[in-house]
């Protein structure tokens, strides 16, 4: 399942990069694109996220210890902008929105499971995230490759139409990151670059992407908290 990606108005960066599967060319195209940047926004000025509102989403979640203490480093070094740190049991790259919890019942969420095993998931594969560099809302790592991300959301999506969920997005509007902080008011863009370009010359983290989640999510002050409802391994080799 080959996708072509395409420019989006509403991703960041809006235009894909020239090479997806390129760590350099990720991490450059990244970075350009926040260099464009002039103001940061609130990541929590959100209405659609309503005081008690729950959904459902697939995310690919981090707990290596080399991961976590490569983001602590990080955050420490961007403390003094004062963004919500995203705790260490919490670092994840976001797939897609399956749907939200009060519109979606438990035997959906089961078929929807047993579809994604069936439907052939890419086998495991690495991943380095690559600091550092930010969006309009969050402080976050650059990841590649991308191709094998992609694949993994395309599937997931085929299997939510399948089983007649709404669709969870177009795959070839992915951006895939792995955020360490959210910005939480509005501020210039170019004393968050101050802080984040020394960081781009500390080396990747090499991660292993073996399984998806899916969990119910919801928000706290200044965080996401989520339940897994499945884990879902990825073939090996």
């Amino acid at each position: 399942m080959t996708v072509r990606l395409m420019p989006h108005p509403a991703s960041f960066p809006a235009d894909p990069p020239p090479d997806p599967d390129s760590a350099w060319a990720v991490a450059t195209h990244d970075w350009h694109a926040f260099d464009e940047v002039t103001s940061m926004v609130n990541h929590w000025d959100r209405p659609s996220w309503r005081p008690g509102r729950r959904a459902v989403y697939w995310l690919i979640t981090f707990s290596t210890p080399l991961l976590i203490d490569h983001a602590r480093q990080c955050q420490e070094a961007i403390r003094h902008l004062g963004f919500d740190a995203i705790g260490m049991r919490s670092l994840h790259l976001t797939l897609g929105r399956i749907g939200l919890s009060d519109a979606l019942s438990r035997s959906q969420l089961t078929s929807l499971a047993a579809a994604v095993r069936r439907y052939c998931l890419p086998p495991e594969f690495p991943l380095s995230a690559i600091p550092m560099t930010a969006s309009r809302g969050a402080v976050r790592y650059s990841v590649a490759p991308w191709t094998p991300v992609i694949t993994l959301h395309a599937r997931l999506a085929r299997a939510s139409n399948t089983i007649g969920l709404p669709p969870m997005g177009g795959s070839r509007f992915v951006r895939p990151h792995l955020g360490i902080a959210y910005c939480n008011r509005s501020l210039p863009a170019s004393e968050v670059r101050a802080a984040v370009e020394p960081l781009r010359l500390l080396p990747p983290v090499p991660l292993l992407v073996d399984r998806v989640q899916m969990v119910e999510m919801w928000r706290v002050e200044g965080a996401y908290h989520w339940q897994v409802l499945e884990e879902i391994l990825l073939p090996t080799g």
